[in-house]
C-alpha cells in the first residue's frame, strides 16, 4: 500500500472548502485538468454517488469511476474507485485551522494494488501522484478563496 498525505489552509470558511470537495460538479470546476464529469448515478452528493471522471494527466486523458463510501457534512467525504489494478481511497477532511486562518484541508490517499503490474509500478508513480495532489490542492485552494 502506499499513502500520500497534503494538506493546504485556505482562506475560505469550512463550508465552502468542504463543497467544493465534496461536490464533484464544483471539483471540476476547481480543477482544471478535469475534462468531463458523467453522473451514474440519480445521487449526485453524499454517500452512493457514483460517477466517471475524465482528466488531462500530463499529455494522456485518463477515466476513472468513483463512489462516495463517505460523507459528513463539513468535515470529511471519501471517494473510492478501482484503477489499473489499484484501489484509490482518497479521504478529503476539512476543519478550521488552529491559527484561525480559515480551513485546513487534508487529502489522504492510500493506493492498494491487487494485480502484480499495479503492485510494481504504484510505488514507482507516488511521486508524479504526489505532484498531481499538489496541484489539484492549489486548485481547490484557489478556487474556494475565490469563492470564499
Amino acid at each position: 500500500m502506499t499513502r500520500t498525505e497534503l494538506s493546504r489552509t485556505i482562506d475560505a470558511p469550512v463550508g465552502t472548502v468542504f463543497l467544493t470537495v465534496a461536490d464533484i460538479s464544483n471539483f471540476s470546476k476547481a480543477v482544471p485538468h478535469i475534462e468531463h464529469v458523467e453522473f451514474l448515478s440519480e445521487t449526485r452528493t453524499g454517500v452512493g454517488a457514483r460517477f466517471r471522471e475524465t482528466r488531462l494527466m500530463g499529455s494522456r486523458r485518463a477515466t476513472t469511476e468513483l463512489e462516495v463510501t463517505e460523507y459528513v457534512q463539513d468535515e470529511r467525504v471519501r471517494f473510492v474507485s478501482d484503477a489499473g489494478g489499484t484501489v484509490w481511497d482518497t479521504t478529503f477532511t476539512v476543519e478550521p485551522d488552529p491559527d484561525g486562518r480559515g480551513t485546513r484541508l487534508v487529502m489522504v490517499m492510500e493506493a492498494r494494488p491487487h494485480k502484480l503490474l499495479a503492485r510494481l509500478a504504484t510505488p514507482l508513480m507516488k511521486r508524479v501522484i504526489a505532484r498531481a495532489i499538489e496541484a489539484d490542492l492549489d486548485a481547490v485552494k484557489a478556487y474556494a478563496e475565490a469563492a470564499g
